[in-house]
Parts: structure tokens; C-alpha cells; sequence
């Protein structure tokens, strides 16, 4: 486990908080693309304009997460496969909010050391 030693502590409760808000944004957004939108748009033959703008919004928002991602990795020195795996965690649906939990874990305890 990192220590605030060998991680750059300086803006990490920032680049957390960050982490936190994008994942939940972008899991949410793809939750409700996933299990709304696909079923409408397969099973109802639905062709709304939200179901097109929701897609969108999801890619654009999913880039915003992969930058505040890896500003976190790099802050903590994290090698490329968790980089990779956190980074993927916004193309699966309510992966984003395990990913979440997980790099949260991570990070707290480095956040109340003393430094």
C-alpha cells in the first residue's frame, strides 16, 4: 500500500474528490442508458431524441472520467494495470461505483496521514 511518502499528497483530496463525482456521474448515466434506454429503444422500437443525446453525453462524460482517472493514478503512483481496470470500470454498467468504493478505499487513509 502507498504511503504519503512515495505519493504526491499535494491536491489528492481534490483529484479524489474529482474521481468520485465523474464516477458517479458517469455510472449513473450509463445505468440508466443501459437499463432504460437499451430496452426501450429494442423492445419498444423506440427512436426518442433523449435516447440518442443520452449516448452522447455518456461518451463525452466517459472522457472527463478517464482524465480525472488517471490524474488519480498518476497521483498515486498506481502501475497500468489498475490504471486500466479504473479506467475501463466507466464502459461497464455500475462498475463505475465498484471502481469507486474500491480507489476510495485506497486513498482515505493516505489523505488522514500525517504529513
Amino acid at each position: 500500500m502507498p504511503t504519503a511518502g512515495n505519493v504526491r499528497t499535494k491536491g489528492l483530496s481534490g483529484a479524489l474528490l474529482r474521481f468520485q463525482v465523474m464516477a458517479f456521474i458517469t455510472g449513473v448515466l450509463l445505468a440508466v442508458m443501459t437499463v432504460i434506454g437499451l430496452p426501450y429503444k429494442y423492445l419498444f422500437d423506440g427512436s426518442a431524441a433523449w435516447y440518442s443525446i443520452g449516448w452522447i453525453a455518456h461518451g463525452w462524460l466517459y472522457i472527463a472520467y478517464v482524465v480525472v482517472s488517471l490524474d488519480l493514478v498518476f497521483r498515486m503512483k498506481w502501475h497500468l494495470g489498475k490504471a486500466l481496470l479504473i479506467v475501463l470500470a466507466g464502459t461497464i454498467p455500475f462498475m463505475s461505483f465498484v471502481a469507486e468504493r474500491w480507489v476510495t478505499r485506497r486513498v482515505k487513509p493516505i489523505l488522514d496521514l500525517p504529513q
